[in-house]
């Protein structure tokens, strides 16, 4: 009796980790600072922007910045990294409004980081972790990649 209650947690324990892997492992881990910084040998400016805030003109905004940095100074000569956590996670979600301009502005080379420790919190109330965008790249803390983007020469930016 106890054998066949531990085979059914067992079972039901891997198919709820199965049936929530996907969301995760869609969306690979972003590489170190030091191989981000080589991608892009000569920009001029190196720009992370900050988004925390869930509005959507917030969202909206740190859009605008990053295609603005583009604009002025080309994509070749500027690196950007959005690093999106807490309620900021949401632009990042799969099903976000502003997918088109996200698909574009990473097209353009701009990187897209989502916090870890978000989603991490963001499953547990859920029951499973958000659907991201394709374009968005796993960070074990946002904070934390700011930090290290910021001691690689990183200018960091909360619009």
């Amino acid at each position: 009796m106890i054998r066949f209650r531990q085979k059914i947690v067992i079972t039901a324990l891997l198919l709820g980790l199965m049936g929530t892997a996907p969301s995760v492992m869609a969306n690979p881990a972003a590489e170190p600072v030091s191989q981000a910084v080589q991608d892009k040998p000569f920009a001029v400016a190196r720009v992370a922007l900050q988004i925390s805030d869930g509005s959507g003109e917030k969202q909206q905004l740190v859009l605008n910045v990053a295609n603005n940095l583009i604009k002025f100074y080309g994509a070749d000569k500027v690196d950007v990294e959005v690093v999106a956590f807490g309620a900021g996670l949401r632009l990042l979600f799969k099903d976000n409004a502003l997918g088109d301009q996200i698909q574009s502005l990473a097209s353009e080379g701009v990187r897209f980081s989502a916090c870890g420790n978000t989603i991490d919190a963001m499953a547990k109330k859920l029951g499973h972790p958000p659907e991201l965008a394709p374009e968005a790249r796993i960070v074990p803390a946002g904070i934390v990649r700011l930090v290290e983007l910021n001691k690689a020469g990183f200018f960091v930016s909360r619009p």
